[in-house]
């Protein structure tokens, strides 16, 4: 009959259309994602991407009153938990963001992948590591319930090739009878002075490049001067960088690397001798 033959004629041609618009949007659902940032030897050399929507089971996992949860984003950023969940991130910026909203942010002025000049307005805390002029440091000690967060100011250097006075700044996080330092885009050795005002520091975490920050022996010294049992290395562009720290630090320490890049740590998992741990990423 002409009528059915029509019928199935147009019932074929609707299910090659239904079959290709299908094979399409599986072609599409499998295309390669957007490349990843890579890290350069130029620090505001990143690209922006986006940050996840999924929130990782690990960053909901709950931490007893003794843990702290330190996790990798990369560069210089790690996101901070404390036993209460309050969520720290370091150098937010507009590269590399933490794949949850933190509570605290602190940044550093070195280069824009250590701050933002417009950071998401329902964080609470937003704190700069440098103040108004150089004449004026940042200065910041604020709780948070189970989280006390201070600085120390420090100098970098400027485009021009002098100094910046107050333009990086040592942020101290405490919880958890814990002290992590992370020393930001730290640019020379510290005195005494600063290493009083730093106090006890259990884990650090250290900018590794030997270029942009401070050279290599330059860090060495300052990780001798801090004796913190946990050095955690950031702010590494290449596994070049990474492995010539980390032959000089063999020379004074054990060194271990992690599969994972978050590390629960407490006042009794600290590591009896002072120990190098890998977090990977870049």
């Amino acid at each position: 009959m002409p009528g059915m033959a029509s019928l199935a004629r147009t019932m074929a041609l609707a299910a090659c259309v239904g079959l290709f618009s299908f094979e399409l949007a599986a072609f599409e659902r499998v295309q390669a994602p957007p490349a990843k940032p890579e890290m350069t030897q130029n620090c505001p050399g990143l690209v922006a991407f986006d940050v996840p929507h999924i929130v990782p089971a690990a960053f909901r996992l709950a931490l007893t009153p003794e843990q702290v949860r330190l996790t990798y984003v990369g560069h210089s950023t790690f996101l901070i938990e404390s036993p209460q969940l309050v969520r720290i991130a370091t150098d937010y910026n507009d590269y590399v963001r933490s794949p949850v909203r933190p509570d605290i942010v602190t940044m550093n002025h070195a280069h824009t992948t250590h701050f933002t000049d417009a950071p998401d307005p329902t964080i609470k805390y937003v704190l700069r590591g440098w103040g108004p002029t150089p004449d004026q440091p940042a200065r910041h000690d604020i709780t948070v319930k189970d989280v006390r967060v201070r600085n120390v100011p420090t100098n970098i250097r400027d485009w021009r090739g002098g100094t910046e006075r107050h333009g990086n700044s040592i942020f101290i996080f405490e919880t958890a009878n814990l002290c992590i330092a992370h020393l930001g885009h730290l640019h020379h050795t510290l005195n005494q002075q600063q290493l009083n005002e730093i106090g006890r520091v259990d884990v650090v975490l250290v900018p590794v490049d030997g270029n942009l920050t401070l050279d290599l022996e330059g860090m060495m010294e300052v990780l001798q001067a801090l004796k913190a049992p946990l050095m955690i290395p950031m702010h590494f562009f290449n596994s070049y960088s990474l492995e010539r720290f980390l032959v000089r630090a063999r020379q004074n320490w054990t060194v271990e690397t992690s599969e994972v890049p978050s590390l629960v740590v407490s006042k009794t998992s600290l590591p009896t001798t002072p120990k190098v741990m890998v977090l990977p990423g870049n």
